[in-house]
């Protein structure tokens, strides 16, 4: 982050700017302002949207034009208004030109006559203690907006909003700008312009929302993977792998929006923030161990003390009042190749080995991996073979079961040693072994979940299940299946099957089986959706290396 107050470097021409509202015609509050005086008057014409890095924050955007001349003009959006850059231009400020020839004028040119920004303010930026909040500057993320445009921009802007003028920076949100900025990093250093990297801007930043909403439950402070409830509030010290169903979660570590905690709150709209150093912080400490009601929104959350009966009936209100029973046809008793089947086998094989095998029929050949799924048939025949439903509803049935989490959490992790360690029948151990010897000698082979309970339109069952990968050394393959079947029961899994009022022994596990990929660049998610702007088509990749 940089900021000084020294002059242009030598040969750069100064633009002159004129007072508010000189050469630009004044133009209705409807449709946006010359002149943002306060926060106030900046709130009024904001929007609230979602950026990388920070999500639910207040945002005005601004058009610049006549820019390649010495007196350019700039307008401030009323963003809730007018979403678009081109619709403000034409309705607002009654320009006579087509979207093509706008976007030839403001996007991606070294001679463009207009720039079309964002003004956004990050209200939890928090360095130090002295630091609260600053505004940035940001153009489309792949658009190459040299440093002269930068600076026009730039001290218009300061002058334009005052109050803002010294919480002012210029953040380059993409790869293309930020590759521009360090071949032009001497001009920034020698201008006023005041420039945050990305990684200092996100890393002090103290709140972001992740999913809104509230709820009611007891707030427990964790540090590992401790048993959990649909009527807890976690406070996170670190990301765990896996999470149950739970009321409420904070985290003490920065989230994604494709992280699996994320992606299970969205499903379970489950108010979920990032709030950095949470469990230090007095407000958190106290009321650890109680009941509380807690509310996640753009703006900030809060935390107060409720009731138990509060907590009761937050939990029913949000619990689905009728039993549930996931298709499952056991008609399908052969393993079969993901070539011979598609969509709508889901419920013979499960939803993950369908989507597979209907991908591979979408995309080029090579970008799919090609394998098998093994039918719900297998395990359900598996575990009637080794008695393990009457052995399940035994464990059930225990007094201590539904009201210990501690003892449910033992009792499940016995009951998966337990499949882990049955005996397959003959034909089947046959019909496995044939599967593992159609792939390639010394193959690492990936045995992943597949049920009728995950990977559904209105149900992702994000973290639920387990995927193993067996290695060429391990012998028979029915070892990590077996592996597979056992994260049926995880108590996670069972959490959230419990609170769905899923029947659990409707719900049944197949296995997609595919060659493992032990070289991998890289891993991750991705949508094909603008998470962030609605208006624009995209996608959006959330991805790790290795």
């Amino acid at each position: 982050m940089k900021r000084n107050g020294r002059s242009l470097a030598v040969g750069i021409i100064m633009a002159i700017w004129l007072p508010a509202g000189v050469g630009r015609a004044q133009i209705s509050p409807d449709y946006g302002a010359l002149m943002i005086p306060d926060r106030a008057t900046f709130d009024f014409y904001s929007d609230r949207n979602n950026f990388p890095g920070a999500m639910q924050v207040p945002e005005v955007k601004f058009v610049i034009t006549d820019v390649d001349t010495t007196t350019p003009h700039l307008y401030f959006m009323n963003t809730k208004n007018y979403s678009y850059h081109y619709s403000f231009v034409v309705e607002c400020l009654g320009w006579s030109i087509d979207l093509s020839t706008f976007n030839r004028q403001t996007y991606f040119s070294d001679h463009r006559k207009n720039l079309a920004g964002s003004l956004i303010a990050h209200d939890h930026y928090e360095p130090n203690d002295a630091v609260r909040g600053i505004y940035t500057m940001e153009f489309w993320p792949t658009d190459p907006v040299t440093f002269e445009f930068v600076r026009v921009a730039y001290e218009l802007i300061q002058t334009n909003m005052p109050f803002a003028a010294d919480k002012l920076y210029y953040h380059a949100p993409g790869e293309t700008q930020r590759a521009l900025y360090q071949s032009e990093k001497e001009l920034f250093d020698a201008s006023c312009v005041a420039v945050i990297r990305t990684e200092d801007l996100f890393a002090q930043v103290s709140y972001t929302p992740l999913t809104t909403g509230q709820a009611c439950g007891r707030l427990r402070i964790l540090d590992g993977a401790e048993a959990v409830s649909a009527r807890d509030i976690v406070v996170y010290r670190t990301l765990p792998n896996t999470l149950s169903h739970v009321a409420g979660i904070i985290t003490e570590v920065p989230q994604t929006p494709l992280s699996h905690i994320n992606l299970k709150a969205r499903q379970n709209r489950t108010p979920n923030a990032y709030l950095r150093e949470a469990a230090s912080l007095p407000e958190v400490a106290a009321l650890a161990g109680r009941y509380v009601r807690f509310s996640v929104q753009p703006e900030g959350y809060t935390l107060v003390e409720a009731t138990i009966e509060d907590v009761n009936a937050f939990f029913e209100s949000i619990r689905p009042k009728d039993p549930q029973s996931p298709s499952r046809n056991l008609a399908t008793t052969e393993i079969a190749p993901l070539s011979e089947i598609d969509f709508a086998d889901s419920n013979s094989f499960g939803a993950k080995a369908a989507n597979v095998a209907e991908l591979a029929k979408l995309l080029p050949a090579g970008m799919v991996p090609d394998g098998f799924a093994v039918p719900f048939y297998f395990y359900d025949e598996f575990m009637k073979h080794n008695g393990f439903y009457d052995r399940a509803r035994e464990m059930m049935a225990d007094p201590n079961f539904p009201r210990d989490l501690q003892a449910r959490e033992n009792a499940l992790d016995a009951f998966r040693k337990e499949i882990r360690t049955g005996d397959l029948p003959g034909w089947m151990l046959d019909d496995l072994d044939s599967m593992q010897e159609s792939f390639e000698p010394g193959t690492p082979i990936r045995c992943r979940s597949s049920t009728n309970n995950e990977d559904l339109p209105s149900f992702n069952g994000a973290g639920l299940y387990d995927s193993y990968t067996h290695r060429p050394d391990e012998g028979h393959i029915a070892k990590t299946v077996r592996q597979v079947w056992s994260s049926l029961w995880t108590y996670r899994a069972f959490e959230e099957r419990d609170f769905y009022r899923v029947d659990h022994f409707q719900t049944a596990m197949g296995v997609l089986v595919h060659p493992n990929y032990d070289d991998e660049l890289a891993n991750g998610v991705a949508i094909t959706k603008n998470i962030y702007d609605a208006q624009w088509r995209g996608y959006y990749v959330n991805v790790q290396a290795g």
